[in-house]
């Protein structure tokens, strides 16, 4: 009976831990006491649990053998059960001996009030409890009607309550704020870093699922459909860049810079992408008019396209000018230049922005699929637009 309850008083403690701490924890144990706690934690925590222990501690595959973990959608994944309540009307004293009496002391941050239907009115800090007369009741020095995340949240929106709050514990209540559960404000904060961190891999294809221990055949599913699609859209801008055939052809010299005007507006977009994803991911774009983003970043596009632009223009021209065919149109061809890569970094800040907007609109994810259409707008735009003046301003 003693390690049934030494075992109890391990997991209580392991689930109050972060991962990696409940981890250095468990590690000290016998590889039995380690088994039989994994079996007991939830299987979500079990798993991040096992993946910091170390592999000669490591007493059953079922938690790392090379499954994706699954990523929580919703706060109720996350939540856990309610260490302590009182009623409303119960004295000082009173509320003292049931946090005495809680299960899991480590685990109390507040005391939760409840009214009769269980629903939640308050809480009450527990120093604000130890510091208060006994025979005071817990409405008196309760915070009323406090902040609370409900059951059916998605956990992105959870997340965005967290970063802007900053508390320790958030209390989880149902659509008729019947108390629930609580979840603890680092987890929340662990998986926002998570989404962001995530978000490089996801530009360019790579699912947040996916981690470095992820079956080869499976990776290969998750990644290679974005490469087919990726590649239907090259083709869209080799097509824009073959109807100026003509052009390429009596100015070789567009040619070589072709990749220079690629590289410049598709980093421009690459950035505002950056900065609309992160502002998604922590709630910032939709505390200001969506204008305001475009704005700013068209603003920004086209002030550093036509500073690189001005740069790109004079090597341009000495290109041009040595090239004996071109030499009288090294002028012109700079032009093109400067108005093209102007152009298109302004085109390139706008689409950073409007694309992740328009696909979080139709409800698709914009961290997968917004850098392949912004490759292929910027790709378009760009090439589209050089070739194309270089056609009417210098033929």
């Amino acid at each position: 009976m003693r390690e049934e309850n030494d075992i109890q008083k391990l997991v209580r403690t392991l689930r109050a831990r972060a991962p990696d701490d409940a981890a250095e924890l468990l590690a000290r144990e016998s590889p039995e006491l380690i088994r039989d706690a994994l079996k007991l934690l939830p299987d979500r925590h079990a798993r991040k649990v096992a993946e910091y222990l170390p592999s000669q501690r490591m007493p059953i595959k079922s938690h790392t053998d090379g499954k994706d973990l699954a990523i929580p959608e919703a706060i109720v994944e996350l939540m856990d059960p309610i260490p302590a309540s009182v009623a409303v009307g119960t004295t000082v004293a009173a509320a003292v001996e049931a946090v005495r009496r809680a299960q899991v002391p480590t685990e109390l941050t507040y005391l939760y009030i409840t009214d009769e239907g269980d629903r939640l009115v308050g809480l009450v800090v527990l120093r604000d409890l130890m510091l208060s007369e006994a025979d005071a009741t817990v409405d008196q020095i309760m915070l009323a009607s406090p902040f609370a995340l409900h059951v059916d949240m998605p956990l992105s929106e959870a997340c965005k309550a967290a970063v802007r709050r900053h508390y320790p514990v958030y209390p989880v209540v149902d659509a008729e704020n019947r108390l629930l559960g609580q979840v603890r404000g680092w987890r929340l904060f662990e998986q926002q870093i998570i989404e962001i961190s995530a978000q490089p891999g996801q530009m360019v294809g790579v699912q947040k699922e996916e981690r470095s221990f992820t079956p080869l055949f499976s990776a290969f599913l998750k990644r290679h459909p974005w490469l087919q699609l990726n590649l239907l859209t090259a083709f869209i801008a080799a097509f824009v860049v073959g109807s100026f055939t003509g052009t390429i052809e009596k100015i070789v010299a567009l040619a070589a810079f072709l990749p220079v005007l690629a590289g410049q507006s598709g980093n421009t977009g690459c950035q505002a992408l950056a900065i609309t994803l992160r502002g998604l991911a922590l709630g910032d774009v939709d505390k200001r008019p969506k204008l305001h983003l475009v704005l700013r970043e068209g603003a920004l596009g086209i002030a550093n396209g036509l500073l690189v632009g001005l740069v790109a223009a004079a090597a341009m021209w000495f290109y041009a000018s040595r090239q004996p065919e071109s030499a009288s149109q090294a002028p012109m061809l700079a032009l093109v230049i400067l108005l093209a890569m102007s152009g298109s970094c302004l085109m390139s800040g706008i689409s950073g922005v409007l694309i992740p907007l328009g696909l979080r609109r139709v409800g698709a994810d914009p961290a997968v699929a917004s850098a392949i259409f912004l490759t292929t707008v910027t790709d378009i735009v760009g090439m589209g637009l050089m070739l194309g003046l270089a056609t009417m301003l210098v033929l």
